[in-house]
């Protein structure tokens, strides 16, 4: 199979391409029929209080409009374990935008202006919802997300900071971020025969209806939940969210099919954000710039709901040598929506700072920034002590900076010119864990002699039907043509979200084993396959659990930027990335997830950022006319590489997740080449114009 051209790692065009450019995929809110209704919700329009009164007659009134439900008639749920799900269940307003009400009526139209007609009288409190670093209501959380602990200590990190010849000590902002797929947030949910089924805009069904047979307190074999196919999520699909149980309320009410969409402008206030981080970074080095102390101290906001700590000095506690360290996570509980997931959550922001304090260390040191990472790797990893399974940093910056031409540049700062703009160049480190989560998957061969897989998995773009018929045909020894993928649907065994860079690994293990098995099975036949085929199954209860090896893929970025020396405007005019994410499955959908997630460090790093309107007590920047992501235009050459990686310690497809690592080191790869450029540090992102003017001459 190895000079096959669907063997892993060829470029397999997309399954589903063809239906997603003409318009036959349907995504969960096209599965409407003539009986539908259609919700619109009605948002609370105060930070932080109670509901008194909501009248709803003039509502009922408008044609179209079939039913309001509040908290007054809505159907009584079950204690979700996501207290986010608990919507119109009482008259508490924990931060603005929580659902108040939900409007139903025979058209979107009629819906909406069914909403702007519910009158909602309110009784508020006090709120705050303002991070500030020495905040009276921060505390050390126990865990951070993911579970990793909140704090983190290996010899005396003060102590040798203080006897450093050479000391960094700087503090990176991170305003708030937003997932923004182009797929809103969307459910369309239909009772039949005491079963629901909900066409829902997630990235793991098996999640939703988990969390909808615990909402909605039934059996969970009296749900199905298909997410066939997915307009992006980027970590805020990957938990059931409120648009899918409201939809299934309401349907249960009515006895009609319910389609729910989010208007994009309620989404941040519904379905998670990267919160904002503070960041103290301290670096304690030799005058060869060998490190002797790590501190990466965090603060961080969550909701009054329930708790969430995006887990930024996590990265510190993997990167480099040190015989001291100390990462600490502190949060403070305020007036706002629930952060999340968002694409690489904790590795994102904290290797923005831990990668500008070394860019800074380097400056200081007059040492080159690759070669002051290269002094600096570690054995083993830091804080676990465990041996790394593999680990190619080294080969990641060696190889981008040959391709980057990095050795070619003027070391020196605000020496670069083109007209009026000022040229700089800058480099980062990345890293992201290797995890495998329980799944399941079966195999089927059919008398004709093609073949069905079928798992669970849920494609949210990144090409993962293609990819799973690849490890499949790769382990059935046949053409991937003759396989059939089905996926994305809750009566399939049993999958993991896709989230945390671990969809291929957890389903294509899983997918392997019961290929393998099928083969095993075939192989002890003699006589031809009976009418109905056979079937062979298997999960990754095994493999998910802990392994001796600190897994990860690392990489290196490569930026170069001209800053414009009478605006202030950043623009990128190369962006490079290389990788050691082990075995590459397919060349064509990998570059598209690196290359994605590289865009998407751009704009943390130019464009987009979100603040907290302290007297209404919501993110100034809800739509994408002020949340500016990036375009075309602001990315005129781009590119993504990898090394060869072979880690027998993974699975049996030898590979790591690739679809977040790419924002990891970007946003600090573009901050250090515009110190470059300009000479001057800037900590806080996202870098626009009015920042940068200020540092020019």
């Amino acid at each position: 199979m190895s000079d096959s051209p669907q063997a892993l790692g060829a470029p397999v065009v997309r399954r589903e391409g063809r239906d997603k450019v003409t318009g036959t995929a349907r995504y969960a809110a096209e599965h409407t029929g003539p009986d539908s209704l259609y919700g619109w919700i009605v948002p609370a329009t105060v930070a932080r209080g109670r509901v008194t009164a909501i009248r709803t007659a003039e509502a009922l009134a408008v044609p179209g409009v079939h039913t309001v439900l509040t908290h007054d008639n809505a159907p009584r749920l079950q204690e979700p374990d996501d207290p986010v799900l608990a919507v119109l269940q009482d008259d508490r307003v924990p931060h603005r935008g929580w659902p108040v009400a939900l409007v139903l009526a025979e058209s979107i139209e009629a819906a909406r202006a069914g909403a702007g007609a519910v009158h909602v009288e309110y009784a508020t409190t006090a709120h705050d919802v303002v991070l500030t670093p020495g905040h009276p209501g921060l505390y050390t959380p126990d865990q951070a997300n993911g579970g990793h602990p909140g704090l983190r200590e290996r010899g005396d990190a003060g102590r040798a900071f203080d006897a450093a010849p050479v000391r960094i000590d700087a503090t990176y902002t991170l305003r708030g971020l937003h997932n923004h797929p182009m797929e809103p947030h969307a459910s369309t949910a239909r009772w039949a025969d005491g079963h629901l089924t909900v066409h829902d805009s997630s990235q793991g069904a098996d999640a939703v209806r988990e969390g909808l047979a615990q909402a909605l307190g039934l059996d969970r074999d009296r749900i199905t939940v298909v997410s066939e196919h997915v307009g992006g999520g980027f970590g805020s699909k990957g938990t059931p969210r409120p648009q899918a149980v409201l939809a299934s309320m309401a349907a249960r009410h009515t006895g009609r099919t319910v389609q729910l969409a989010l208007p994009r402008r309620y989404m941040a206030a519904i379905v998670g954000h990267r919160a904002p981080t503070v960041q103290r970074v301290r670096l304690g080095a030799d005058r060869d710039g060998v490190l002797s102390s790590v501190s990466h101290e965090i603060v961080t906001h969550t909701s009054r709901i329930k708790e969430f700590v995006e887990q930024a000095a996590v990265p510190a506690r993997v990167m480099y040598a040190s015989p001291h360290s100390r990462t600490e996570h502190r949060v403070t509980a305020l007036d706002v929506p629930s952060p999340s997931w968002m694409r690489a959550p904790g590795e994102a922001p904290g290797m923005y700072a831990l990668e500008s304090a070394m860019d800074e260390l380097a400056c200081v040191l007059g040492i080159d920034p690759v070669e002051l990472r290269l002094r600096n790797e570690p054995p083993a990893e830091p804080d676990s002590g465990r041996p790394f399974s593999s680990r190619n940093l080294a080969a990641c910056l060696s190889e981008g900076a040959r391709r980057f031409g990095w050795y070619d540049r003027d070391p020196q700062p605000a020496t670069g010119e083109d007209g009026p703009w000022l040229l700089g160049t800058g480099v980062a480190s990345a890293t992201y864990p290797v995890l495998l989560s329980k799944s399941a998957a079966s195999a089927h061969a059919a008398p004709d002699g093609t073949f069905r897989v079928a798992v669970d998995a849920t494609d949210i773009g990144t090409g993962a039907r293609t990819v799973l018929a690849q490890i499949a045909a790769s382990a059935l020894g046949v053409p991937q043509e003759d396989v059939r993928i089905d996926i994305g649907s809750s009566d399939l065994p049993t999958a993991s979200v896709a989230g945390g860079s671990s969809g291929t690994a957890s389903w294509g293990t899983a997918v392997h084993k019961a290929a393998t098995a099928l083969v095993g099975r075939l192989a002890e036949r003699t006589g031809p396959l009976p009418p109905e085929g056979l079937t062979a199954t298997a999960d990754t209860a095994e493999e998910a659990g802990e392994s001796p090896y600190a897994r990860h893929a690392f990489g290196a970025h490569f930026a170069e930027v001209a800053v414009d020396s009478l605006t202030g405007e950043v623009r990128v005019r190369r962006l490079l990335g290389v990788y050691a994410a082990g075995r590459i499955l397919n060349s064509r959908t990998a570059r598209s997830q690196f290359i994605g997630g590289m865009v998407m460090g751009l704009g943390m790093a130019l464009t987009e950022s979100s603040s907290m309107d302290p007297v209404f007590g919501d993110f100034t920047e809800s739509d994408l006319a002020s949340y500016h992501v990036p375009v075309c235009a602001d990315v005129p050459d781009i590119e993504a590489h990898w090394i060869d990686e072979h880690d027998p310690h993974l699975n049996p497809m030898g590979s790591k997740g690739i679809g977040e690592i790419g924002i990891v080191g970007t946003a600090a790869a573009i901050g250090n080449a515009v110190r470059h450029a300009t000479g001057a540090r800037l900590r806080e992102l996202p870098l626009t114009p009015d920042k940068v003017l200020p540092y020019l001459p």
